[in-house]
């Protein structure tokens, strides 16, 4: 089967040094994921479980054979197979791969077997927060689309499950073999002004889905699932007019519905939801409480499907006394180049937007857990913050309703203790408060960044309790934490220097999403 090439830019919208570099990213790319012997060695065995046939006893037991060749996948099948949902009525213990598939299911097996395939191969990649975000998404859009084809009318349903499985095959392997690129795709992204696909086709010459198109082509895939990767018009999508179209869908509708769940563990209701149900409900057949239904049986699944895969949590960053910083030794893991190593004079890193990234997916994945608690949310958003940026000192300033004041309740940096303990102001503004800095920034919920903290301009507005605690803070910065009409208190962070470079738009985005999914926690 030929390969499916990669759609180029068009030459009359880029330079031609450009377009022949994205030429050379995308043609590296493809040779790297293609030729390297362990993706060989991947592709070869994912074809091969592909092109089981279901429809005798020769397809069931060659995927048995092909089971029980691979201990590990042995185990992991049999673990399934035992867990709450499949284990028989009489509790009896499920021993034999054969009595695997029959409980579990053909179509089922095969498409674990794919995602455990994935796994096995990309899982120990260098860049284990990242590679496991996108390993989630297509192992949790697989069982999104095996719900799907449980409830379709078309014979060969059940392939809208490895067509959801490998939708998001693109950003797994670009995260695995060219982090440098994926994170360069996800600050595109970030910044509010490119959509996914096409800041992949500003950084590799290609979409995200063309590539997995033309990988799978390279693995012999059949053309109908590799026909389902390609991207869907804008808007509400209508009916589709045979399977090949309805895999598309279903395939683009699983991993947006992986990456919500991943996104809110509880999106029922949710403006995305409902922008799901817009997009999709008329043409997939599908309305608010099937949805809600599908969300529930989904989250289940997922929960049992890592548990048979013996997937452990991603580790978290450690928690850091305020002295230290906890970050630095795995940040260097991340592909940073000696060139953006280095600080600005004011003692912000050149990589603050990298580094930034990595915290925005670190707390985006602590909270798709679902195993965390509001401090620390708090914690991890502000070391982010203090590391990333170069701060000397941060602080999370909540509201205390009982001392009628805001006050600091965690910090990092040179003397935090002491100023911590003196960090507080009251809660009601006084008479002079009115031009003051930070009741200013809550009541307009305003993200204050604050480059030159000498200027005349900005010394008036500052109160006299900060000028006398932090006499030397040259530059900081104030993000307040509103929900609704309620004041909850801010974020505060400084240094000694005055820091001219800015903050450039693609950070203040991240700032952002930082502060957002802190606000998200706070939320009633």
């Amino acid at each position: 089967m030929k390969a499916v090439p990669l759609s180029p830019s068009a030459p009359d919208e880029i330079p031609d040094a450009v377009a022949t570099d994205r030429r050379r990213v995308r043609a590296a790319l493809l040779n790297k994921v293609c030729g390297d012997e362990d993706m060989f060695a991947l592709g070869s065995s994912v074809a091969r479980v592909v092109q089981m046939a279901s429809s005798d006893d020769e397809g069931t037991h060659a995927l048995a054979y092909y089971v029980l060749s691979d201990v590990a996948l042995t185990q992991r099948i049999l673990r399934l197979a035992n867990t709450v949902k499949y284990r028989t009525a009489s509790g009896t213990a499920v021993t034999t791969i054969s009595r695997a598939i029959s409980l579990l299911g053909f179509d089922n097996v095969k498409t674990t077997a794919l995602a455990m395939l994935l796994v096995d191969a990309l899982a120990s990649s260098d860049h284990a927060w990242s590679v496991r975000l996108e390993l989630e998404a297509s192992l949790c859009a697989s069982l999104v689309g095996r719900e799907m084809a449980r409830h379709s009318f078309y014979q060969g349903a059940e392939e809208a499950s490895i067509g959801a499985l490998f939708k998001n095959l693109g950003p797994l392997l670009v995260a695995s073999h060219e982090h440098e690129r994926y994170r360069e795709i996800g600050l595109l992204v970030a910044s509010g002004k490119h959509k996914l696909g096409q800041a992949a086709q500003m950084i590799l010459g290609c979409s995200y889905d063309a590539l997995s198109e033309a990988v799978l082509g390279e693995w012999k895939i059949p053309d109908v699932i590799m026909r389902a990767q390609r991207p869907l018009p804008e808007g509400s999508l209508k009916v589709a007019l045979n399977r090949g179209e309805w895999m598309r869908q279903v395939a683009s509708f699983s991993l947006d519905v992986a990456r919500l769940l991943a996104k809110s563990g509880e999106p029922s209701g949710t403006l995305d939801a409902r922008a799901l149900l817009e997009r999709y409900g008329h043409a997939l057949n599908i309305d608010g409480t099937q949805l809600d239904e599908l969300f529930d049986v989904v989250a289940r699944e997922m929960s049992g499907l890592l548990q048979s895969m013996n997937l452990e949590p991603v580790p978290r960053r450690q928690e850091s006394d305020g002295d230290g910083l906890p970050n630095v030794l795995l940040l260097a893991t991340l592909g940073t180049s000696d060139a953006e190593q280095g600080s600005y004079p004011s003692g912000k890193p050149r990589n603050a937007r990298e580094l930034l990234l990595a915290g925005v997916q670190d707390v985006t994945q602590m909270r798709a857990s679902g195993q965390h608690q509001l401090n620390e949310v708090i914690l991890a958003v502000l070391e982010t913050l203090y590391t990333a940026m170069g701060f000397r000192f941060a602080t999370v300033v909540l509201k205390d309703a009982r001392r009628d004041q805001y006050r600091a309740r965690v910090s990092f940096g040179a003397d935090k203790s002491a100023t911590q303990a003196g960090f507080a102001f009251p809660a009601a503004p006084g008479t002079a408060a009115g031009r003051d800095l930070f009741f200013l920034a809550m009541a307009n919920n305003a993200d204050l960044m604050i480059s030159d903290a000498a200027s005349p301009k900005i010394r008036d507005l500052l109160p006299a309790w900060h000028r006398q605690l932090l006499p030397d803070a040259k530059s900081f910065i104030v993000l307040p934490l509103v929900v609704g009409q309620a004041q909850l208190g801010l974020f505060y962070a400084d240094r000694t220097q005055a820091a001219p470079e800015g903050v450039p738009p693609d950070e203040t985005s991240l700032i952002k999403a930082l502060k957002g999914q802190v606000l998200a926690a706070l939320a009633p």
